[in-house]
């Protein structure tokens, strides 16, 4: 027996406890400990045996370090069959989160128990997976293979209310867990048919053919939710030994995969990048009061947003009707999550409540952090922080939401400095799942961590970006639109593009993506980089010409494409490509020419971040890609895909494009 799983027998009762913080995963040495306590209950005079697990959940999944080793013995497999097979009677006693190899070896149990709310699921497909432990083969026979699809093929948990309904729990207690398994046990008269022997019937091809082209649609690339469909239906076609092979067989192909690499290296970046050097070891401040300066669209997201993560919000408007104006806003946000089903009435009316408008700075004076949210000018945002520091203590959190100019310049002159900080948000803020956390030259780790953890708290994605001209993401979108320009300027055209890039896997291209932002966003920042640009550089005035046009994108009906009124579907407009046209000369590019030359500008200058210290890691890099821009989350971002791809076709297909757009490219020392 293992010290991470015990057993302990009282009267009649064998109760089996797994003790591994922090998720219980089925690690080894829990599937060790597992084995052996089943051999243990088998010679204990006892009737039953009770699966039980400490701390605040059940085993909530496997451990994916473990992943790319040799997989080490007794598997998973073998030991949810051994519980299955043995004589004594298994109860699976759970609470918490009851994931993947956690609810698979529920399934093996003779009995499921649970405490109401507990939530269930087979989220392997979210790391590129199919379950591997009998999950697609079981589920169909405890509930339905139709329901089993659902939850294969799409990771999304359910509860252990709508489990029950399914037929997929025994028993749902409101008590304490381990009295309910202990007057459960004593209920038990006859046990059941195990889970592995009940019939399930086949699913009709039609009714697969169709499932898995809405499951196509769905997946946008990604093609595990297509092996899980596949899986699944094995349970109505062959009988549970031949089934369990195959999906043993599949699940350990797909641990091979570069989409399984990509998504569960997306998976660990994710809690990686919460915790950059700097602020290890350092302790927060506490923030519960948050005034916001601005009620336009960014400042009611972020307001929305505030809210939602349970903080009290003030936000300051330069006059009352800009105030009522921004109030509205910030209703309506609350009032669509109402109407969406994403919180409850109570909630609603909780977040209202802590809710507030002024058009004076001393509302903000109790403030504990304060984000400014008005528009991109040096000077209007100056002089927010001047108001904001004669008002607020010396010591409060000052943040600029600014996406490109320098938070140096923007804090200048305003009293201790170590307290400032970037905290720039994403459009809708309310929505968006990264925060770029910009720090200064002064900005006190203690600041940092206090950003990071106020991210968390907004169920945001945090990354630490230095001072660079549009952070990480919006410099690394600059070179992405400009290497889009330069293809422009070549031969293609806006639709190939896009369509090139859809392929990949973007939720959308470039030029659709400027059109629904608006042009005189990225026309705006031209306009201020003018100055400083590099008079060698190639420039491509294609998108200010259409601007100074009127052609500012949907809100105008027209930009690099055509819109009728009341329509968000781009069409082709001759116009604008008889312009791009008259450039000369032109050549053909194949899709995988476009794409690989878009791939290759964003990932060098995704290197280059990193190169100048404005990025941490490449890993920063790639969750601000993901998060911010729709970067396919199952290619892991654009700097796992280069180092599955091979650094030297990158830096091949780098070299290409730098020598048709001489002197426009700094080459990174990673593509040298």
């Amino acid at each position: 027996m293992t010290s991470v799983v015990s057993i302990q027998i009282e009267k009649n009762l064998a109760f089996v406890n797994i003790d591994y913080p922090p998720v219980n995963a089925t690690s080894v040495l829990v599937r060790q400990g597992l084995m052996q306590a089943v051999k243990t209950v088998s010679n204990s005079a006892v009737s039953t045996a009770i699966l039980t697990c400490s701390g605040k959940t059940f085993i909530a999944g496997g451990d994916m370090s473990e992943f790319d080793a040799t997989p080490l013995a007794p598997h998973l497999p073998d030991v949810i069959n051994a519980i299955e097979n043995n004589p004594v009677p298994w109860i699976a006693a759970m609470h918490g989160h009851v994931l993947g190899g956690g609810f698979e070896l529920a399934m093996g149990c003779t009995f499921r128990i649970a405490v109401a709310g507990t939530k269930f699921g087979l989220p392997e497909v979210n790391v590129g997976l199919i379950p591997g432990a009998g999950g697609t083969q079981r589920l169909p026979r405890l509930i339905g293979s139709k329901a089993a699809i659902d939850l294969c093929c799409t990771g999304a948990p359910i509860t252990a209310e709508a489990l029950h309904a399914f037929g997929g729990i025994d028993h749902i207690t409101h008590d304490n867990l381990s009295d309910a398994a202990i007057t459960f046990a004593q209920t038990i008269t006859a046990r059941p048919m195990a889970v592995s022997q009940r019939n399930v019937a086949r699913l009709s091809a039609e009714f697969i053919k169709r499932k898995a082209v809405e499951i196509k649609a769905r997946a946008k690339g990604q093609t595990a939710p297509l092996d899980n469909l596949k899986a699944v239906a094995w349970a109505g076609e062959t009988d549970f030994t031949t089934g369990l092979a195959r999906e043993r067989a599949l699940h350990m192909g797909l641990r091979a995969s570069a989409q399984s690499r990509a998504l569960r290296h997306a998976f660990f970046a994710e809690r990686a990048v919460a915790k950059p050097a700097v602020i290890k070891g350092i302790t927060p401040r506490e923030i519960s009061h948050i005034a916001i300066v601005g009620g336009g669209l960014m400042g009611a997201g972020i307001a929305a947003a505030c809210l939602a993560g349970g903080f009290t919000v003030t936000m300051i408007e330069q006059d009352q009707d800009a105030a009522k104006s921004g109030v509205g806003r910030v209703k309506t946000l609350i009032d669509g999550a109402l109407q969406r089903g994403k919180i409850s009435g109570d909630k609603h009316v909780a977040q209202l409540a802590r809710f507030t408008a002024s058009d004076c700075y001393d509302a903000a004076s109790t403030a504990d952090l304060a984000i400014e949210a008005v528009f991109e000018d040096l000077a209007v945002k100056r002089d927010v922080f001047k108001s904001l520091a004669k008002v607020m203590s010396k010591n409060a959190v000052l943040a600029t939401n600014t996406s490109y100019l320098d938070p140096q310049e923007i804090f200048e002159g305003t009293p201790n400095l170590s307290r400032c900080v970037g905290l720039h948000f994403f459009s809708p803020a309310h929505i968006m799942k990264l925060l770029e956390i910009v720090k200064t030259p002064d900005t006190a780790p203690e600041v940092l961590a206090t950003g990071f953890v106020f991210g968390k708290k907004l169920r945001k994605i945090g990354v630490l970006a230095g001072i660079c001209d549009g952070f990480i993401g919006n410099r690394m979108l600059s070179a992405y639109r400009r290497q889009a320009d330069y293809l422009l300027a070549d031969g293609c055209l806006p639709y190939e593009i896009d369509a090139a890039m859809r392929a990949f896997g973007m939720p959308m291209g470039p030029y659709e993506l400027q059109d629904l932002t608006g042009l005189q966003i990225a026309w705006a920042n031209r306009k201020r980089q003018a100055k400083a640009r590099n008079p060698a550089e190639r420039y491509v005035p294609i998108g200010d010409q259409l601007c100074e046009m009127g052609r500012l994108g949907q809100r105008s009906d027209m930009g690099w494409y055509s819109y009728t009124k009341g329509s968000r579907k781009p069409m082709r407009d001759p116009e604008v490509e008889a312009l791009i046209n008259a450039i000369t000369p032109r050549q053909k590019f194949t899709r995988d020419e476009i794409t690989n030359r878009m791939l290759a500008a964003l990932i060098n200058e995704g290197a280059l971040i990193v190169e100048q210290g404005i990025a941490e890691r490449s890993l920063d890099v790639d969750m601000v890609q993901i998060h911010g821009y729709g970067f396919p989350r199952w290619r892991g971002g654009p700097m796992q895909y280069a180092r599955e791809t091979g650094v030297d076709k990158i830096a091949q297909w780098m070299g290409e494009i730098s020598e048709q757009s001489s002197g426009s490219w700094e080459i990174s020392r990673y593509l040298t």
